[in-house]
């Protein structure tokens, strides 16, 4: 069930927390897509906070949100970049987008499979997507006072499984909000000592978020047919056709 926009929005733009999480997540994504630049680039579900910094070197930057969730104007002060779209169909053409974007959406989604299909349709041939998802050993997934404590929450090794099932080949790992979540002042002040830490200390088992990036394979097989594939079958399953004996040369008798 997604959170309404009213809520994501309050957290995100009106919390000291929920400001904290957007510069943990921006930093995140940005270190792992630093330039862009000639790309074009969706948000799925509430991705608009993590957003803002590849406005300045995407192609194109837009931001669908879900009709289950609502829609708000964005960016501010700037002309409108978001859409409310079905879920599982946006509006897009096939290969339309060359990286997404994905932030409280799958977690929430009532129908991830047709989530997942919809995002392979819309991502180019060799595109890439991020997803951003509650890490189910973090203590923001066991507290109600964030977005990350609603919806599904995941382990690596769970999203990259889910993943690979529907067509997308998991290729880079990073994690974030480190420290527990509270609005306490004096938690609030250790928010970028934490996360500095946590980064170095590579301590995904407590971060709060887990963020995967993965790639459209096009040309995927189904699991079980990739051995079977290598070997070609001819004519319903007939051998191949063997070269014809090379005939004896002919023996000529003399005749006195």
């Amino acid at each position: 069930m997604h959170l309404d926009v009213v809520d994501l929005k309050s957290f995100y733009y009106r919390t000291r927390l929920g400001r904290g999480a957007q510069a943990s997540l921006q930093f995140a994504l940005r270190q792992m897509w630093p330039d862009l630049t000639g790309q074009s680039l969706v948000g799925f579900g509430f991705a608009a906070p993590f957003l803002r910094p590849f406005l300045k070197d995407a192609e194109r930057v837009l931001s669908f949100m879900p009709a289950q969730q609502g829609v708000m104007a964005w960016p501010a002060g700037q002309p409108n970049h978001c859409a409310l779209v079905e879920e599982t169909h946006w509006p897009a053409q096939a290969g339309a987008f060359d990286r997404i974007i994905v932030a409280h959406g799958l977690e929430t989604c009532e129908r991830p499979t047709a989530l997942l299909e919809e995002i392979w349709r819309v991502l180019s041939p060799g595109g890439r997507v991020i997803f951003v998802v509650p890490n189910r050993t973090g203590a923001w997934a066991q507290r109600d006072v964030t977005p990350f404590g609603y919806g599904r929450p995941y382990s690596f090794g769970q999203l990259d499984a889910q993943l690979r099932t529907h067509r997308f080949e998991p290729e880079g790992h990073r994690a974030a909000l480190f420290l527990p979540p509270s609005h306490k002042r004096s938690m609030l002040r250790l928010q970028n000592t934490a996360e500095r830490l946590g980064r170095k200390m590579k301590a995904d088992r407590i971060a709060g978020a887990l963020l995967v990036e993965a790639i459209k394979e096009v040309h995927a097989l189904p699991r079980g047919r990739r051995a079977e594939a290598r070997r070609p079958r001819l004519l319903g399953g007939l051998a191949a056709p063997a070269p014809a004996p090379t005939p004896l040369p002919s023996r000529r008798h003399r005749c006195d």
